[in-house]
């Protein structure tokens, strides 16, 4: 690969990471929206962050693994009632962490 073509390549990669989310800002910073486009924008960042933790709890290998062996499921659960408690993100990735460890410290867990 030449450098162009590693220039040219990043470029397209800024492009394409860049644009959907500038154009949008962009776009409707200064126009108000409908209150169900809003509430529906409000459930998005709740949609991703599930996307993409999920698969980590669910899945192991590729399929689903909903067993008493399955240390991040167990820790989920204890980690679910703190967000729902304390409503705190800090609280939230601290329960969560600190669960993973001592399960990882006390079953020997290697998930």
């Amino acid at each position: 690969m030449t450098n162009l073509d590693f220039a040219l390549c990043t470029f397209g990669m800024i492009l394409g990471t860049a644009l959907p989310r500038v154009l949008p800002m962009t776009l409707l910073a200064d126009r108000p929206m409908p209150p169900g486009v809003r509430r529906w924008l409000s459930f998005v960042p709740a949609a991703i962050l599930s996307a993409l933790v999920a698969p980590d709890i669910f899945l192991h290998d590729g399929a689903l693994f909903l067993s008493m062996d399955n240390m991040f499921l167990l820790a989920a659960l204890p980690t679910i009632l703190v967000a729902w408690k304390t409503r705190s993100l800090f609280a939230t990735l601290a329960a969560g962490m600190i669960l993973v460890a001592l399960g990882r410290l006390l079953l020997g867990g290697s998930l």
